[in-house]
């Protein structure tokens, strides 16, 4: 009964964001949560803010990465917080919608939000005045290298590769398969400014470089039904690799009408939809993908799941159920609760520039499923290097180590 109540209350809840400030979503382990130290002292709580998109056009790897963090917070407090400080999270689904980030943004900030999780890259770029002038250091799971500068954007973190380091990757990676040789690349992308992110960026590595590929983007237009006639055009440059920055779904789709299309070209996904998700989607059709893949696929063996595992375990599922996204979604958070670890060990006042001076001093954090992480002032993308797998009988398997190019 008190979940169909909270069910009815959430279209209440956005018409009343910007009148009443109502507080939608707060996770009901971290809620109210506050812990005494040895001494007695009650630590406050620790609030987070994040927004997620669960029934937006990204919501196929939205919703895994927001359980991921969700599940972090409730492992992490569950084992005594940061330095005995609960994490408090508020949450809400904002349908990939700017406008909504913004408000639940204010709203988030003004109870006092400490940090923030965010999510694309259409919200995080609109919020980056903001998040610089309110000095919140702001996580999102958008890999935009205009994020990546603290000169510019000073509060803004990711802990993976850029959409445009993995895009020099990709590209370094197709120069080198083909030496000798020119060779004309297709790069279809979400019709968006996370679609876009790595474009110009990737048209001046190969003049930079002096790489001998041909390159054409192509846009996915939201809602399409298929990708036929920009595949017929894309055919007709004959193009031999194709370059996806998206998400599963429409990827999915776009391998369909190549496998339709007896298309010999090479598919290669970007962080995005080189996820399980987009096999099971893309069926027979995934076979063979190359995926640049900043945080492994949860697969038997890897150091870095057992602590997930473990969490998972009283859950009656595991990693491997929760697929890539959660994973990321986890250590997303895992990065964030280092850098207010760091801050508050650092002791003072535990605001804004302190989190974000925390940040700046993780170090090779490992996670056992990428390389290890770090930031630092001058930079504050996570990884500069990422590993290439394949789908091979409906898995993706590692094919190449970590690939680290200069810009």
């Amino acid at each position: 009964m008190n979940r169909f109540i909270r069910r009815l209350a959430l279209p209440l809840c956005f018409t009343l964001l910007a009148g009443a400030g109502v507080s939608c979503g707060k996770d009901k382990k971290s809620d109210n949560a506050s812990k005494k130290s040895s001494s007695g002292a009650t630590k406050e709580d620790i609030k987070v803010g994040a927004i997620f998109d669960l029934s937006g056009p990204t919501a196929d790897i939205g919703t895994p990465y927001a359980d991921g963090i969700k599940d972090y917070i409730e492992y992490r407090n569950g084992t005594g917080g940061v330095d005995g400080h609960k994490l408090a999270l508020s949450w809400q689904d904002f349908k990939y919608d700017p406008t909504v980030a913004g408000q639940l943004y204010g709203q988030y900030v003004s109870e006092g939000a400490k940090v923030f999780m965010g999510w694309g890259t259409a919200d995080t770029e609109a919020l980056r005045p903001r998040v610089t002038t309110d000095k919140v250091p702001f996580m999102s799971a958008s890999n935009a290298e205009t994020l990546t500068d603290p000169s510019v954007t000073p509060y803004n973190f990711f802990p993976g590769a850029s959409y445009s380091q993995q895009m020099r990757i990709v590209l370094q990676y197709i120069a080198d398969k083909n030496k000798g040789k020119k060779v004309e690349v297709a790069f279809f992308h979400h019709d968006s400014p996370f679609g876009t992110s790595p474009l110009e960026d990737g048209k001046k590595y190969i003049t930079d470089k002096k790489l001998n590929i041909g390159f054409t983007d192509y846009a996915m237009t939201k809602g399409a039904t298929d990708y036929v006639a920009q595949i017929g055009q894309a055919k007709a440059k004959g193009a031999k690799y194709i370059i996806i920055q998206n998400v599963p779904s429409p990827a999915a789709v776009l391998a369909t009408n190549l496998a339709s299309a007896k298309s010999d070209a090479q598919i290669v996904c970007l962080n995005y939809c080189a996820n399980e998700i987009y096999v099971k989607k893309a069926g027979a059709a995934a076979e063979k993908t190359i995926g640049v893949v900043p945080f492994a696929p949860p697969v038997a063996g890897l150091t870095g799941l057992e602590e997930i595992n473990n969490f998972l375990k009283a859950k009656n599922t595991d990693a491997a159920a929760k697929g890539q996204g959660y994973v990321q979604g986890w250590y997303t958070m895992a990065v964030m609760s280092e850098g207010i670890k760091n801050a508050l060990a650092a002791g003072g006042t535990l605001d804004g520039a302190a989190i974000k001076a925390g940040l700046e001093q993780i170090k090779d954090f490992k996670t056992g499923v990428s390389d290890p992480i770090s930031f630092s002032s001058t930079y504050h993308a996570g990884l500069l290097s990422a590993p290439l797998y394949q789908v091979e009988g409906g898995q993706f398997k590692k094919i190449q180590d970590p690939i680290k190019v200069e810009k």
